[in-house]
């Protein structure tokens, strides 16, 4: 197979990012993870013949994530929310109405996990390569990285990136340890990383990396997922437990991480056989990850009372126009107005959460002061409206925040990195109705 073409996709923020397309059958996006340059990867035996031998059954689309191969260069730390949008680019114009999405590692399984959750009615299926769901490691989560090895894997990288013996030494950190002791796929290594990225690119998509953590958004995938894995099975088991309905598949063939190692023909017979499985029109679409906002006029009562009933509807209807225009801004979706006060739905917690922000500055020179609230997790979408266990976090959150503060449950803490937003705790709570304590963090205002 020749060299597929390389085109480009604009991203809603003016981000091109760079696609190819290739084979024929039912569509499958591959995210490359951390490392990859399209045009190279042809030239690699491994990567190369993973990517043909994919095509053998499938049309499959694959991008360079922006900040790495072809792509668009990094601007600063972008967040999952903003690299789902350039993955939404891509589909629409690679032509594709239901693709699959195969995510390889943390980043491009966070990537393909949020999308799936977000937006089911436009995946046809989910595939996590090799079923992990955080870059470090937790108490709860004891699979991932320590923050010693982190820093040890960004110091190879500043000293050592593209440069034959430094590449050894990532090779190693990233689990590629099959290809040290061979000197033809060092070089190739060596030069796809300098191709890939600049080493202050790649030590900023490696600190991304570390940050990932996706595991609050996995109760809310419904749609048909496959979890593959290698040597990390109680990881993998736990993940796929957190996926309602989600299947497990583990290889043993090899110590290394990615799967064009070892016996990739039976990884691909793994796609294939869940991808010709799929019937489209199994899929659940009323139920979506989404953040939701909640937003409340403070001391409404009293204020009332002192303007009087016109004086009130005035300021009331300036609210309101507020609050749309801010929506409008950051690609809100008014849901309904309560009281005084409005619940709305994001497709990403960081315009969410700087939605909440726009709304509290603009509503300042009014003399009118809010409490907002926000949560990232499953809702129930019915007849316009939206219900279940995360709009009432949402709705608990919002009921805790004080005058002028914009709220935040960990979820969408977690789910914001690389955004720029800035939190400090604020403790744990019981949310009413709600198990368990729940840890919020304030916005701070910079």
């Amino acid at each position: 197979m020749e060299t597929p073409i390389t085109r480009y996709a604009r991203s809603a923020d003016g981000t091109f990012v760079a696609y190819q397309t290739f084979g024929s059958g039912e569509d499958v996006l591959v995210i490359m993870p951390f490392i990859s340059h399209l045009e190279l990867f042809w030239e690699d035996p491994d990567v190369g013949g993973m990517l043909r031998g994919l095509a053998e059954s499938a049309r499959v689309i694959a991008m360079d994530q922006r900040g790495m191969g072809l792509s668009d260069r990094l601007q600063g730390h972008p967040d999952l929310e903003t690299r789902m949008d350039d993955v939404r680019a891509v589909i629409e114009a690679a032509g594709s109405r239901l693709p699959t999405l195969w995510g390889l590692g943390v980043d491009g399984g966070a990537l393909c996990a949020m999308f799936a959750a977000t937006y089911p009615e436009r995946v046809r299926g989910l595939i996590l390569w090799p079923g992990s769901a955080s870059g470090r490691r937790a108490p709860d989560y004891p699979w991932a990285e320590t923050d010693h090895a982190l820093r040890e894997t960004e110091l190879h990288i500043a000293s050592g990136w593209g440069d034959e013996e430094g590449t050894k030494q990532v090779l190693i950190d990233l689990g590629l340890t099959s290809f040290v002791n061979d000197e033809a796929a060092v070089h190739r290594w060596a030069k796809t990383f300098r191709y890939a990225a600049s080493r202050g690119d790649a030590i900023s998509f490696n600190r991304m990396w570390d940050d990932l953590d996706f595991r609050s958004i996995l109760p809310a995938i419904r749609v048909p997922t496959l979890v593959q894995s290698r040597n990390n099975p109680e990881e993998a088991r736990w993940v796929t437990s957190q996926i309602p309905g989600a299947s497990l598949e583990a290889f043993h063939d090899s110590p290394d991480y990615a799967p064009y190692v070892g016996d990739t023909a039976a990884v691909l017979a793994s796609v294939g056989r869940f991808v010709s499985g799929l019937r489209s029109d199994e899929v659940e679409f009323d139920r979506v990850l989404a953040t939701v906002l909640f937003t409340d006029i403070v001391d409404s009562t009293a204020q009332s009372a002192a303007l009087g009933d016109r004086a009130w509807h005035e300021l009331r209807e300036q609210h309101d126009h507020v609050v749309r225009s801010n929506l409008n801004r950051y690609r809100g979706k008014e849901i309904k107005t309560m009281g005084d006060g409005f619940l709305a739905t994001f497709d990403g917690p960081a315009r969410g959460v700087r939605c909440a922000r726009g709304i509290v500055g603009d509503l300042e020179p009014l003399g009118l002061e809010i409490r907002a609230g926000l949560h990232t997790g499953e809702v129930a979408i019915d007849a316009g409206d939206v219900a279940g266990i995360g709009v009432a976090i949402g709705a608990r959150v919002g009921a805790l925040a004080g005058a002028s503060e914009v709220l935040v449950s960990s979820t969408v803490k977690d789910l914001v990195v690389g955004s720029g937003l800035l939190f400090e705790d604020a403790g744990e709570h019981e949310l009413k109705g709600v198990p368990d304590l729940w840890r919020l963090y304030r916005v701070v205002v910079t």
